[in-house]
This record gives structure tokens, C-alpha cells and sequence, in this order.
């Protein structure tokens, strides 16, 4: 029997992109059977898992979980939620090892495919002579960014140094105010992670997105082309998405998923501007007030998403946060000021039904890239309000180059004003160009559809990398 093994980032985000690929391999190949190793982040501000694997567990009996043991750290010194993950998956290594070897005795690993945070395990895959493939959950463009920055010579001084850099898969350069923050700075262990990842993409035996081809046809064209590492080697590259959750993902909601529905149903259609920022994204008090007052003044339908602002407690910075209380983070009055045309959601909302709802006509995210292509596949425009990781970098894009989104302007402190909100949301749901960006998502929505269809070029793509696994 052969297998493929899959080693994902236990991020939600990341998580979701992967058992998304399983599940694609298993549709189109369904001989084949998977394995998914996990290990536990339980308690830190990553999403709940739990209850999405339990559903994954009983609604796909092919693919099969292998929980890693638990890892506990000292979170104080860590400076980052990316340093936390990296260090938790070097420490799983030899859990992994023995995964790898016990699934080996009844099965043949045609694959192991590894998260970027997991590059830590490519020397165990190594020695047991298992041919091992990235899957980058990002975009192309931020791939070709990390295939671009491995090269020595990039990394001869900060970045904060550079004023544009990283060019090679776009029209124009990409500013260094849009890098990614955590290896802005060459000091940091994050520096050296992400280092070592983009020093290590060339060794795989391919690497697989989660994107589609006319989606982001210069950037791959440009990765495949070598133009990303000059003078090095590139590995194949397989574009097999979008990869979507379309049923929608299987953690938290509870009532508030009939209820929101129920209101939605209510609404004109492609009237109501949906705003939600990740598992992971907050805002400060204030920050939500603004929001608050932008939305209010806009006069526009909306759906909000409300997390609790991060904790002022150090030792608490990675852990999840406690329920909103909308009365005392929104103003005073505000709820019933908006409630006939306006819902405020606590922490969670189901997004794939939401966004594929007729009633709405608009997406503030913050750029995620599972949340971009759930909104290109359900042709709604967006408003891109970056918060963490890759996010800048995708903003640019998507405004710049794939005219899918309007860009939030943000502040040097990374605040957004009230008057921005309002103005934003307003220019979307109203203006001339947000007529545009209507118009050019849903033309890219039908190019997703076929892309994932018999004869589309994701399904291409699949082929491919399944005959890669074959021996010579």
C-alpha cells in the first residue's frame, strides 16, 4: 500500500491548507491513502484544532492523524509566535522520526511534504531516503520572495537598509517596509529559521502552492524560469489550488453559525460588507473603536468579527483570548445605534458560507491567504487591511497587480483612522472602482472553478506531481 505523509505548520491556517491537499490527493487518486502528523499547539493563540480533526477523522476515514507528543516551553523568552512554532517543531524531531519509521512498516511513503516551519525535519526524510516536497501555503509571489532572498549576498545587511528589493517576480520592486517583519533583522532566531527555509527550497524534490495558475501567471512563470534564484537550482513547481475548505471549517461557531446565516438571509443582496481578520488577528480597544465609528459613519450593511485585544500580560501574549465583551470594547450605543443594519459576531463567524453568501458584497481582511482565495473563489472584492506574517506582501499584490482589492491606508504605527474605514468601505460598496474590482474577481472567480474541474490546471498540476513520486 502506498501513502503519502503530510507534516503541517499546527497553525489553523496552516493546518486547513493541508488537510485541504490530502484531500485533493485522495479525490483524484483515491488508491492512495494519508497520513498527517501533528503536533500539538493546544494552548497557544493558534485557533482551536481539536474539533476540526475530529471532524476531518470521521468524515475522510483514509486519512489518518498521528498526534506528536506534546512539547512545553518557557514562552517568556521567545520574541515571537514564529519562534514558538519553530522551536516547538525542532524539539518534535525525534517524534517524528519514529512516526515516519512505524508508518513505513506497513505501508510504502511515496511522499512526505513538509510545511516551510517544518524544514527541521528534511534531514530525518533524508536519511530515510523519502523523497520530500514543500507545500507553501502562501502565494506564489511570497514564494518567489523567499526563493529570491536565500542568496547570500541579500543578506550582507539588515533589511530595514533596503528602500525596494525583491523584484524578480513582479512589475515593480517590492518595498522593504512590506517584508515580512519577523526577519527584518538578521539578529533574531526568526532571521535564522526563515533563513535556513529559503536556503533549503532548492533541495526539495518540488514544491507544491496552494494557488492557480492564472491566478499568478508572472510570478510562477518567473520562479519556473529560474529568474528567483539566479544561478541555483529550482525545483519543479506545482500550482494545485485553490484549496478550500468549501464546506465550510469545523471549528467553533455553535449557534452564532444559524444566527448569523439567519441574518444574512435578511440582507439585499451584495450588500453587507463582511470584516474579520484571522485566527490570530487583534486589535487594540482602540483600534476597535475606530472600526466602530468608520463602519457607523459609512452608513453601509456589515458583519464584524470581534476578538478581545491581546493581553497587556507578557505571559499571556501567546495564549488565546478571553470572549469579547462588546459593550465595553464597542461605544456606548453603538449596537443599537447599527442594529438594523449591522451584526457584530464574537471571535468566529463560518467565513466559507459567509463570503459565498449572495447577500455580500465586500471582504476587509487581512490579507491571509486562505482568506484571499475563499473570497476570489466566492467573487467578492476586498478591502486588504495586512496585520502579521506575509500579509503586506499579498496587499501589494492583490491591489497592485491582481486588482482584486482595494489597499487600507495604515498608519506608520500601523493604526487605521475611522475616517480610513469609512472611506474605505464606502469606495468598495459604492464607487466606480470598486465597480472594477467587482468585476475583475469575478472573472478570476471563474478562473478558480476551472482550474479545480476535469482538464483545469490544478488537476494538470496533481497529475504531475503524483507521476513525480513514481521511481525512475
Amino acid at each position: 500500500m502506498e501513502t503519502v505523509v503530510l507534516y503541517p505548520c499546527p497553525g489553523m491556517g496552516h493546518l486547513i491548507s493541508m488537510v485541504e491537499l490530502g484531500k485533493f490527493i485522495l479525490h483524484q487518486y483515491p488508491s492512495l491513502s494519508i497520513n498527517i502528523l501533528t503536533a500539538p499547539l493546544h494552548s497557544f493563540n493558534t485557533g482551536s484544532t481539536a474539533a476540526y480533526i475530529r471532524h476531518i477523522s470521521a468524515t475522510f476515514p483514509s486519512i489518518t492523524f498521528h498526534h506528536l507528543p506534546p512539547i512545553f516551553l518557557d514562552l517568556e523568552p521567545f520574541p515571537s509566535m514564529e519562534a514558538v512554532v519553530f522551536e516547538v517543531l525542532s524539539r518534535s524531531n525525534p517524534h517524528v522520526r519514529r512516526a515516519l519509521e512505524s508508518i513505513s512498516l506497513s505501508a510504502t511513503i511515496s511522499a512526505f511534504i513538509i510545511d516551510l516551519f517544518c524544514t527541521c525535519a528534511l534531514p530525518i526524510s533524508a536519511q530515510l531516503n523519502i523523497p520530500t516536497y514543500y507545500f507553501f501555503t502562501s502565494g506564489a509571489c511570497s514564494l518567489a520572495f523567499f526563493l529570491y532572498s536565500h542568496n547570500s549576498q541579500h543578506y550582507h545587511q539588515k533589511f530595514q537598509r533596503y528602500e525596494r528589493a525583491f523584484a524578480c517576480s513582479r512589475d515593480s520592486p517590492t518595498p522593504s517596509s512590506d517584508i515580512i517583519k519577523t526577519i527584518l533583522d538578521r539578529d533574531t532566531t526568526d532571521y535564522e529559521s526563515f533563513l535556513n527555509f529559503s536556503r533549503n527550497l532548492p533541495n526539495s524534490a518540488g514544491i507544491i502552492v496552494n494557488t492557480f495558475e492564472s491566478l499568478e501567471t508572472r510570478a510562477l512563470k518567473a520562479i519556473r524560469e529560474g529568474n528567483c534564484n539566479p544561478g541555483g537550482h529550482t525545483p519543479p513547481v506545482f500550482s494545485v489550488g485553490p484549496l478550500l475548505a468549501i464546506e465550510g471549517r469545523q471549528a467553533g461557531g455553535g449557534d452564532g453559525i444559524n444566527d448569523c446565516l439567519s441574518w444574512l438571509e435578511k440582507q439585499p443582496c451584495k450588500s453587507v460588507v463582511y470584516l474579520c481578520f484571522g485566527s490570530v488577528g487583534l486589535f487594540s480597544a482602540a483600534q476597535l473603536n475606530e472600526i466602530a465609528v468608520g463602519l457607523e459613519r459609512s452608513g453601509q450593511r456589515f458583519l464584524w468579527v470581534v476578538r478581545s485585544p491581546p493581553s497587556d500580560d507578557k505571559s499571556k501574549r501567546f495564549l488565546p483570548p478571553t470572549e469579547p465583551d462588546l459593550d465595553s470594547l464597542l461605544p456606548a450605543g453603538f449596537l443599537d445605534r447599527t442594529k438594523d443594519r449591522g451584526l457584530v459576531l464574537k471571535s468566529w463567524a463560518p467565513q466559507v458560507a459567509v463570503l459565498n453568501h449572495e447577500s455580500v458584497g465586500g471582504f476587509v481582511t487581512h490579507c491571509g491567504w486562505n482568506s484571499v482565495l475563499e473570497a476570489v473563489f466566492a467573487a467578492v472584492p476586498m478591502v486588504a487591511w495586512p496585520l502579521y506574517a506575509e500579509q503586506k506582501m499579498n496587499r501589494v499584490v492583490l491591489v497592485e497587480d491582481m486588482k482584486v482589492a482595494l489597499g487600507m491606508e495604515v498608519a506608520e504605527d500601523d493604526f487605521v483612522a475611522a475616517e480610513e474605514v469609512e472611506r474605505r468601505v464606502r469606495e468598495l460598496m459604492e464607487s466606480e472602482k470598486g465597480r472594477e474590482i467587482r468585476k475583475v474577481v469575478e472573472e478570476m472567480s471563474v478562473e478558480a472553478k476551472g482550474a479545480m474541474r476535469e482538464g483545469g490546471t490544478s488537476i494538470a498540476a496533481l497529475a504531475k506531481l503524483v507521476e513525480s513520486w513514481k521511481p525512475a
